[in-house]
């Protein structure tokens, strides 16, 4: 079998690591012992909180959407009851949008619910 000499490659692996790497704090940046690692936890990380992510930006719905509703006097679970009951066909995305930059769209559909 003839030889292999592998130093392009181990050049390539290397250069696309440091790259990657580029920007991290300490060794993690120019160290490949220490690059290594802190690349593949990076990417970890990346995946578990583009999950998280819209856990969080859900959350954030339904803490604008409460805010608007306690101001007209009523409970957010109380609120989202009657939009269920009431067959309005609008998610918590949009409800919140309409509760932050039209207050006074929000506020009618809120008035049909009650």
């Amino acid at each position: 079998m003839p030889r292999v000499k592998r130093g392009m490659m181990h050049l390539k692996k290397r250069r696309a690591l440091m790259a990657a790497t580029k920007g991290y704090r300490w060794g993690r940046k120019n160290l490949i012992k220490l690059a290594r690692p802190a690349m593949l936890k990076a990417g970890v990380y990346a995946y578990r909180d583009r999950r998280n992510k819209k856990r969080v930006i859900r959350r954030l719905w339904q803490i604008q959407i409460s805010a608007a509703v306690k101001e007209m006097g009523t409970s957010y679970s109380k609120f989202m009851d009657r939009i269920h009951k009431n067959n309005v066909g609008l998610d918590r995305k949009i409800l919140s949008t309409l509760a932050k930059d039209y207050p006074v769209v929000f506020a009618k559909i809120a008035e049909k619910v009650k």
